[in-house]
């Protein structure tokens, strides 16, 4: 089994910290359907809790599994049409490739990048190139073994000639619990995360960040969450941080493709103040 790509190293974590959270839109809507033919359509809408301007999108995915083709069309409420065209394990054993183009009608502006993932047993590596913008390079590398994993990250300006970023990250993964360390920003902003599944029900994370800029002025950011889940059909999550601003979800599928989810986000620091938020999320799927 190929170890997580870069980005993925205190993945556990951080989606135990971030995802299922429906406070950060005050209402979310997404519809997912699948026609006879393979093409799986998705609708997606959501409203912001400072304009309530609605932003959404509409995406169309087709996938030929015996060639490893798959293609995915979007057009967004900005205007904008994506194209993603994937081909898993069609060039070689182990490569991704995916082509990228953006098309904005309105301003006529263009995008197109190209995305390259390699997953062996003990290596996964990945580039992307934006080929229109710069050009510009990026790249990281994951090596594991025995549930220990290092990785690098790079990014590169091939017009200037100069390197634009650079990351590193080590970590260590079992089923039951992962660790990891990590140095973003140029090796300026360290993060060290761990992540436990306490049981079939529980789960319990944390993350520390230190920007080493700021110096002691901003301190060590820390965040803790919790998740437990209450049956098949059911969970609740907590998380608070060092400001003392905590947020509660609470998940429930009310039957076959309906899924609710409830959230909202409590300022502790300033209970009297309107700096709350509350967030509803429907998911309906066929």
């Amino acid at each position: 089994m190929a170890p997580p790509a870069f980005a993925d190293i205190a993945k556990s974590s951080n989606d135990l910290l971030t995802r299922d959270f429906y406070h950060t839109a005050s209402a979310n809507l997404e519809v997912k359907s699948k026609a006879p033919n393979g093409v799986a359509f998705t609708v997606k809408g959501k409203s912001d809790h400072k304009t309530g301007a609605i932003a959404g999108q509409i995406e169309a995915k087709y996938t030929d599994k015996p060639t490893g083709l798959t293609l995915t069309q979007a057009w967004t409420t900005f205007n904008a049409l994506d194209t993603k065209i994937e081909l898993d394990n069609t060039i070689a054993n182990g490569l991704k490739a995916e082509v990228l183009t953006q098309f904005l009608p309105a301003s006529k502006g263009k995008g197109a990048k190209l995305n390259l993932h390699f997953r062996q047993p003990l290596f996964h590596a990945r580039a992307f190139f934006d080929l229109l913008k710069g050009p510009s390079f990026n790249g990281d590398a994951v090596i594991g073994h025995d549930g220990f994993l290092a990785g690098a990250e790079v990014g590169y300006d091939v017009d200037g000639g100069k390197i634009t970023k650079y990351s590193a990250a080590v970590g260590y993964s079992v089923p039951e619990y992962t660790a990891a360390v990590t140095a973003t920003n140029n090796l300026s902003v360290f993060a060290t995360s761990y992540y436990h599944r306490v049981n079939a029900q529980v789960e319990a994370g944390a993350k520390a960040t230190w920007d080493a800029k700021s110096g002691n002025a901003s301190g060590v950011g820390l965040e803790i969450a919790s998740k437990y889940k209450l049956d098949s059909n059911a969970f609740v999550k907590a998380k608070i941080n060092n400001q003392g601003i905590a947020a509660l979800a609470y998940s429930q599928l009310l039957r076959p493709g309906v899924t609710l989810g409830l959230g909202a986000s409590i300022d502790t620091q300033r209970l009297a103040e309107p700096a709350h938020k509350v967030g509803l999320n429907f998911v309906f799927e066929s």
